[in-house]
């Protein structure tokens, strides 16, 4: 997501399939493995976490994602290379997020990207027009 100064933020969501809800999203101008691995640790500080993880095979995710992933128990699933209808449900919230609240934003920063998506999670689960 490009800011007003130009500086591109990226966001790492981390969604429940079970019952499509948003478990956790982190934003950051710089991610990296470390970061990553962290936000996987994040989205379950005090429940059990999921047996499996399905996701892409983006760059973002090294050594030490994987690492923080195994540690926590979880066995990671890769969809195909370049084959996002493998993961329907999160390409589904990357694409309702962007149509229904990012491309009617202008992100000052970080923390109003936070912000933003955060009342947009509140929105989402709780008056969502959509039957999940």
């Amino acid at each position: 997501m490009p800011t007003v100064t130009f500086r591109v933020l990226f966001v790492f969501v981390v969604l429940a399939h079970e019952r499509r809800r948003v478990r956790h999203f982190a934003v950051t101008d710089a991610p990296s493995a470390a970061w990553a691995g962290q936000q996987i640790v994040n989205a379950f500080p005090f429940e059990t976490p999921p047996k499996y993880l399905l996701r892409d095979r983006d760059g973002i995710y090294g050594a030490e994602f994987t690492k923080r992933v195994k540690a926590l128990g979880i066995e990671e699933k890769f969809i195909a290379p370049r084959a996002p209808r493998q993961n329907p449900f999160v390409e589904r919230l990357i694409g309702t997020i962007r149509r229904e609240c990012l491309d009617r934003a202008i992100v000052i920063g970080e923390r109003h990207l936070q912000k933003v998506l955060k009342d947009y999670c509140e929105y989402y689960h709780h008056s969502p027009p959509h039957r999940s």
